[in-house]
């Protein structure tokens, strides 16, 4: 089943490296609610499932949530790094190729453990599965638009930026096929799950929503995360 879901998130990563192609005044709310839905996927269904399958406190702190922390802070450390070396690579004001393909890199990366993590969710129950489901598939849209953009905005052709593209869209299906190997102990799902909200909600806060609101801060994007939000809370609401 994960892996058949997967093949959702390749068709949405597709769509957003199309559409990266033909950008139109509208993606601003379109990426407000890809970004309401992984803030809803993550504190209205994924942690609180996450804390409850994990087993004993870990100094008085639930051990999903220490993942959870984990979690956001390594995909901001890998959000920095990749910082620093485009400003060492950009203080000439050239386009470095190597270092979009590096950003789009660590893209795939990302999309390949969304993959890990649809197959985890899963193994925990259907309704879990569903949930983390609609936020990897929601939010690939946007990995494909940026994986494209990335790829190319460095000075990169279009057939790199293509073959990148390609390669974000596949992750998913991977990841969620090597889990079809294996099922992880229900503790060790609900630490790994923490730990991916985490990284989800920082792309959430760092990097979708704030793409939205550059250059239209207006009211409709914020409308469209809340009814992102809003509409996460009626879908756990009619599954429980």
């Amino acid at each position: 089943m994960a892996v058949f879901v997967a093949l959702g998130a390749f068709l949405m990563t597709l769509a957003g490296g199309w559409v990266a192609q033909r950008v139109t005044d509208r993606r601003h709310l379109v990426l407000g609610f890809a970004g309401g839905l992984m803030l809803g996927v993550v504190g209205l269904d994924l942690l609180p499932e996450a804390i409850e399958v994990t087993g004993d406190p870990v100094f008085g702190v639930p051990a999903a949530l220490l993942l959870f922390v984990g979690g956001f802070l390594a995909a901001h450390l890998v959000e920095r790094l990749l910082a620093v070396r485009q400003a060492a690579h950009g203080v000439s004001g050239e386009r470095v190729p190597q270092v979009g393909l590096t950003a789009a890199a660590a893209m795939v990366g990302h999309s390949l453990m969304d993959g890990i993590a649809l197959g985890a969710a899963f193994q925990i129950g259907g309704g879990m599965g569903a949930a983390v489901a609609l936020a990897v598939i929601s939010h690939d849209f946007a990995d494909g638009f940026n994986t494209y953009t990335l790829t190319s905005l460095y000075g990169n052709d279009r057939r790199k930026a293509f073959w990148m593209l390609l390669a974000d869209a596949l992750a998913p299906i991977l990841g969620a096929a090597t889990t079809l190997l294996f099922t992880l102990p229900e503790e060790l799902l609900g630490g790994y799950l923490g730990f991916f909200g985490g990284a989800l909600l920082y792309l959430a806060a760092a990097e979708i929503l704030p793409e939205a609101h550059h250059t239209h801060p207006a009211r409709s994007t914020l409308l469209c995360t809340v009814g992102g939000v809003g509409f996460i809370w009626l879908v756990v609401g009619l599954a429980r």
